[in-house]
């Protein structure tokens, strides 16, 4: 992973629309914050391995969404380093907070967040219910609630910083 880079997608280039279809199944909703937001891609030479997007919501408040690496990619630590990346990028540009938000079926979702310090503040009830056509069934479980996470990317005394 040595030449792995993190990049903001070029101007012209296409957002990997297969990868981010694996973390949000509506092609509707990611179009319509891909132009509302910054596209960031993991790369190895020229392949695409992992894409994540943030978005302005509020003065000093940045969300990150979507954060998708390829199937045969993960397990190797492509996401944590996205996640971080974007953490080191919403204080670069003067953020003090970055949120997120998971599906409640997404078990494993909301452990990687909270091992990367971000700390569960709330859930938007029936969210997937109301923005999805179909049902979404992950682990089992459907999913209808998001599970809303925000790390505070100015805490001097270190409380929310991420695991390394």
């Amino acid at each position: 992973m040595d030449d792995l880079s993190i990049r903001p997608l070029g101007p012209g280039e296409e957002a990997p629309m297969d990868l981010l279809l694996l973390a949000d199944p509506s092609s509707e909703i990611v179009q319509g914050y891909l132009g509302r937001g910054k596209v960031y891609v993991c790369a190895e030479a020229d392949a695409i391995l992992g894409v994540y997007v943030l978005l302005s919501t509020r003065p000093e408040t940045i969300e990150l969404v979507n954060v998708a690496v390829a199937p045969e990619r993960q397990g190797q630590g492509l996401g944590k380093r996205m996640v971080l990346h974007a953490i080191e990028t919403a204080k670069r540009t003067g953020c003090s907070t970055i949120e997120v938000g998971t599906g409640n079926s997404g078990v494993g979702q909301l452990a990687f967040y909270q091992k990367c310090g971000f700390r569960i503040t709330g859930v938007d009830l029936d969210f997937f219910v109301r923005h999805y056509p179909g049902p979404i069934v992950e682990n089992g479980i459907v999913c209808r609630d998001m599970i809303r996470l925000r790390l505070d990317c100015d805490d001097g005394a270190g409380r929310s910083s991420p695991q390394r």
